[in-house]
């Protein structure tokens, strides 16, 4: 159930073109680019290919779904160092941050 909500969640905030309805605004964006870079990649490793945590690379998490992804970043991974960022980051963050693993971007 909640990876359905996770899926109705992602979709919606993905389904728009990014400028006709993104609700981030560029300055937000960067924020979200340094908050990959510095707090996942505390655990995921700087560069993303791995450290405490998995790598973050688009061919490593290319068999996962958004929603999957989306649900660990908001939720967490019970009994791993890996948090539950709901409380700091909102749907649309989420799935920006998503959209940033996916790409690679992290500039």
């Amino acid at each position: 159930m909640r990876e359905a909500v996770a899926a109705a969640l992602v979709a919606l905030a993905l389904a728009a073109p990014a400028a006709a309805s993104d609700p981030l605004s560029p300055e937000r964006r960067a924020e979200l680019r340094e908050f990959l870079t510095q707090d996942c990649g505390s655990c995921h490793g700087l560069t993303r290919k791995g450290g405490l945590g998995s790598p973050l690379t688009p061919d490593a998490l290319a068999g996962r779904s958004d929603a999957d992804l989306a649900l660990t970043i908001r939720d967490g991974v019970p009994g791993t160092p890996m948090p539950p960022w709901a409380p700091l980051l909102s749907d649309a963050e989420i799935a920006a941050l998503v959209e940033m693993l996916r790409q690679g971007d992290d500039r």
